[in-house]
């Protein structure tokens, strides 16, 4: 059992030191509107963002800053036309001309915290501060204690179940050696829930723990479908605690739990996979209602094969050999077989679910963990098929071999032996009873050995199932581990359908590009700020701001903009700008091929001072 510790704590280890990375999340970003990085006449009454599955929102899921990075006053965030994947927010009835940025962030259907920011302008374009107040987006100690969190909630219950499905299926005639083991699934899964009830409040804020604490943070909470979950999952603790005292201590004919045990047992183990199922993947997607039921059986069959493995070796370790009878492992093999069955159909059924491709095997994270996981899987099945091999051996070694006992040697009749004679006598005829005798002692001697023999092959073999049962246990650790990433990572479908998308969001469709100018007298310096929308091969639109030396807008007689192409030897291509009364624009500017083109800007600031200066323009296909 301190293996298995060890093994289970190493991989914890390993889960928290690589669990420091922002989290990914599930509900993807497909539209928003405004476009995000667009230029309007005048300014909007809504922000709405689009997601490809529902989103739930929070007081300060938008934060929308000014050109000077102040924050605007909004109204308070809701849906668009009552769909639940959507989130919009009204703006004030009149913006100042500038650039505007958009923080937002939402906790998507699946429990985990979506995030990130857009940008639009009212009138044209110009610097902004905000980039660098954007809001948080996940606080890393945070987001490594709820990821730790989960991963002790997904152990504990396999330590809590599996431990009583073993008792009650495969009947060890004693035990109390299983206490200990599902009292710390019991202890750890409690601890575990409050660790995540607690963190829930920073985790969907992107704050430091200690935020946790904050007034209201609980409460806020619990009024989520997240908070109320683990509320139940509390609750049902209770109960669970309750019924291990009769599973631990069997009742009623062949040593099987009593009838209440057999009757509450399962649906309390259904209730708690529920508290999993209706929190994550599952309840978000297509085909939810199949999602959570697939869900239910892929977590109990885990608990089953994981916490009777961990049942089998603690029994294997400290029973005696002769205590424990192969029939018993020969059941939990039996178990373990229709385990694996559950979760290989629950875990088709969810891969396809998840990916809805097969490009999205290979070319999404999602698909890539998935893969990792399957390779982790058919480890496991090997391992798990050693172990079945030195199950079947075990039967056919006996637990203890017979006893066999010397005969009383029968008194001698007839006349008493004459005394014996000295060693250099002649040597006296041996009697029947001394044959006898000797004959015993050597049937004993022969029953000794046989024994012996027996006893260690027994022991050869029950230490190589040992060795094979902590195999397997530690591969099902990692695969609990992979599972647990899994779970905090974009669904291959989800993923394919956002890239399908217009991109928004972290990629702005619009390429900016600033092109510093020295004219080489006094207020002379400035910066050109180009943005080309969409970016792209084919028809763009131009907007181009001039900055003074202290970051604000200024105007100029004259801005001419060419862009070249030097590898093609293409251009110059004018672009031909026109002055809008504080900014210069044109939407008809085409540039046919992509790649790194020059953008050359030429300034006049007065009837006699002009310069010309350069910049690099990426060009997507």
């Amino acid at each position: 059992m301190e293996r298995l510790v060890l093994l289970l704590g190493t991989t914890l280890i390993l889960l928290l030191l690589g669990g420091t990375a922002p989290a990914s999340a599930h509900a993807a970003l497909t539209a928003t509107a405004p476009d995000d990085g667009t230029v309007l006449p005048r300014a909007p009454r809504h922000v709405t963002l689009t997601f490809t599955e529902s989103v739930g929102l929070r007081d300060d899921s938008f934060r929308v800053l000014d050109p000077d990075g102040h924050r605007v006053r909004t109204g308070e965030a809701g849906h668009a036309g009552d769909r639940s994947d959507t989130a919009r927010v009204t703006l004030p009835d009149r913006l100042a001309d500038g650039t505007y940025t958009v923080a937002w962030r939402v906790v998507s259907a699946d429990s985990h915290p979506v995030s990130g920011a857009m940008t639009f302008s009212v009138g044209a374009p110009s610097a902004t501060a905000a980039a660098a107040d954007t809001g948080p987006t996940e606080d890393p100690l945070t987001g490594a204690l709820h990821k730790t969190a989960r991963y002790l909630a997904y152990l504990a219950v396999a330590l809590l179940v599996g431990p009583a499905a073993f008792v009650a299926l495969c009947r060890p005639p004693d035990p109390a050696p299983l206490r200990a083991l599902a009292a710390t699934g019991w202890w750890s899964l409690l601890a575990a829930t409050v660790a995540l009830l607690v963190l829930r409040a920073p985790y969907e804020a992107g704050t430091g723990p200690a935020t946790a604490f904050g007034t209201g943070a609980l409460t806020t909470t619990l009024t989520t479908r997240p908070g109320a979950l683990l509320l139940v999952r509390l609750a049902l603790l209770l109960p669970a605690a309750l019924l291990l005292v009769p599973v631990f201590r069997p009742r009623g004919p062949a040593g099987r739990p009593g009838p209440l045990t057999t009757a509450t047992g399962p649906p309390l183990a259904v209730a708690l996979a529920l508290t999993w199922a209706a929190a994550e993947h599952a309840a978000a997607g297509i085909q939810v209602p199949t999602a959570v039921a697939s869900s239910v059986l892929h977590l109990l069959a885990t608990a089953v094969w994981l916490g009777g493995l961990a049942a089998l070796l603690t029994l294997l370790r400290h029973t005696p050999a002769t205590a424990l009878p192969a029939t018993v492992v020969t059941r939990f093999s039996r178990l373990a077989a229709a385990s694996v069955t559950v979760l290989a159909v629950t875990g088709v059924y969810q891969s396809w679910r998840g990916l809805g491709s097969w490009s999205a095997l290979t070319d999404t994270t999602y698909g890539g963990l998935l893969l990792t996981k399957l390779t982790a899987v058919a480890l496991l099945l090997t391992a798990a098929a050693a172990s079945r091999r030195w199950t079947a051996r075990l039967p056919a070694t006996p637990a203890r071999a017979p006893r066999v006992r010397a005969p009383a040697p029968e008194p001698a009749t007839g006349p008493p032996l004459p005394p014996p004679l000295p060693p250099e006598g002649p040597r006296p005829t041996t009697s029947a009873a001394a044959v006898t005798s000797v004959s015993s002692t050597t049937a004993v001697t022969f029953v000794s050995s046989a024994t012996a023999v027996t006893s260690a092959r027994a022991d050869h073999h029950r230490r190589a199932l040992r060795r094979s049962v902590l195999t397997e246990a530690a591969v099902a650790a990692v695969v609990l581990a992979l599972t647990t990433v899994l779970t905090s990572t974009v669904p291959g479908r989800a993923e394919t359908e956002a890239a399908r998308a217009a991109p928004v969001g972290a990629l702005p469709p619009a390429s900016v590009t600033t092109i510093p100018f020295d004219v080489g007298t006094p207020g002379g310096r400035g910066t050109v700020q180009l943005t080309l929308d969409p970016g792209r091969t084919g028809d763009n639109a131009v907007q181009a701001v001039i900055l003074s030396a202290d970051g604000g807008l200024t105007t100029v007689p004259e801005l001419r903009l060419t862009f070249s192409l030097p590898t093609h030897d293409l251009g110059p291509i004018n672009a031909r700008l026109i002055d809008r009364g504080g900014y210069w624009s044109t939407n008809a500017v085409t540039l046919p091929l992509p790649g790194t083109w020059t953008a050359k800007a030429t300034v006049r600031v007065s009837e006699v001072d002009q310069v010309s200066a350069v910049g690099r323009v990426r060009v997507e296909n």
